[in-house]
């Protein structure tokens, strides 16, 4: 299953967003929230979060970053629903970590969504050094 595309919306008062039409085709109509990498959401279908959440669980519990690793993801975690309008209710805790208070944008990134807020998002895609990228990518398989 593959998300992609770029869309912008706001949050309104009650702290719910619109999921874009695209995104819920693939995600239903109940799916996975939680905290995520670069300071922002990670969205999930209910399949891909089983599957992430086994990994996690399947990590030693002797080693100290992997339970960290492991409380950061799960922790956070809320199943949403969305509503007639093809919102959902941002629980507090997701929109404060990710700072989300108004404008936000939702990006598909392959097999999941992620939301952000708008100046985070801007500040992260900068791409002036996207050769340079490019260049490490190559040293982990990707070839282009």
């Amino acid at each position: 299953m593959l998300f992609m595309g770029e869309y912008n919306h706001s949050i309104d008062a009650k702290g719910r967003v619109i999921i874009p039409a695209k995104f819920r085709e693939k995600l239903g109509d109940s799916f996975v929230v939680t905290k995520g990498l670069d300071g922002c959401l990670f969205v999930f279908t209910n399949e891909d979060w089983e599957s992430f959440a086994e990994k996690l669980q399947a990590f030693p519990l002797t080693n100290k970053e992997a339970r960290k690793f492991t409380r950061f993801f799960l922790a956070g975690a809320a199943t949403v629903e969305t509503d007639k309008q093809g919102r959902i209710l941002l629980p507090p805790n997701l929109r404060e970590f990710a700072h989300l208070d108004k404008d936000v944008v939702l990006v598909g990134v392959s097999g999941r969504c992620e939301i952000w807020d708008k100046e985070t998002w801007q500040q992260n895609t900068e791409f002036d050094n996207v050769d340079e990228i490019a260049e490490h990518m190559s040293e982990i398989g990707l070839g282009l």
